[in-house]
């Protein structure tokens, strides 16, 4: 299922990475989040208070990071659980993996907007084949770029992992985390 965050799950996810750092609990991010609500009902709410509350405690924290990206991955809600701009310690994705800016048909949507404005006169002309033609030129190009393989060959994640093996990485990882040094956590100032 996925997930993109609201006001009120931005804000627990903020407090449980606070209270991992004040204990020193190591951190595990599994990843299926399409990023945060957008619109007025959501910033009204709270979404860019709460967002940035959340996106300030995952910088500033200090415990082991271990990320597993099972479904999607975007946009900010990459970045605010763990996406490979915080130094997880490991990275890994499943091969149903997606990661990206934005989902495939919703960034071909834009780029296609982008190259209609640059050729307007043109795309009056040849509106409907054209646009179609382009449309499904963008959404492959884009399907190809948000797939684990070219995530990892741009070592965005560590490996492509099996899921029936999650548990094993997860385990290692954190042994491999024990017993390290972890520097005091300090959230810095928070909005409230």
């Amino acid at each position: 299922m996925e997930v993109s965050f609201t006001s009120d799950s931005a804000d627990k996810a903020a407090r449980f990475i606070m209270n991992c750092n004040q204990k020193k609990i190591p951190l595990v991010f599994l990843q299926d989040v399409t990023g945060f609500m957008v619109g007025s009902r959501s910033e009204q709410g709270g979404i860019i208070k709460d967002g940035a509350k959340m996106v300030n405690a995952m910088s500033n924290s200090t415990v082991p990071k271990f990320t597993i990206i099972m479904g999607n991955s975007y946009g900010a809600g990459n970045y605010a659980m763990c996406g490979k701009a915080y130094d997880p310690r490991l990275i890994v994705a499943w091969p149903t993996a997606k990661i990206a800016v934005m989902g495939g048909e919703q960034a071909a949507k834009v780029l296609l907007q982008i190259e209609k404005a640059s050729a307007e006169e043109n795309w009056r002309r040849n509106n409907c084949e054209r646009r179609k033609s382009l449309l499904d030129k963008i959404i492959n190009r884009y399907n190809e770029q948000t797939t684990p393989e070219y995530a990892a060959s741009r070592l965005w994640v560590d490996a492509i992992i099996d899921p029936v093996h999650t548990r094993d990485w997860i385990s290692s990882g954190i042994e491999m985390a024990n017993n390290q040094p972890v520097e005091a956590f300090n959230v810095g100032v928070l909005q409230t």
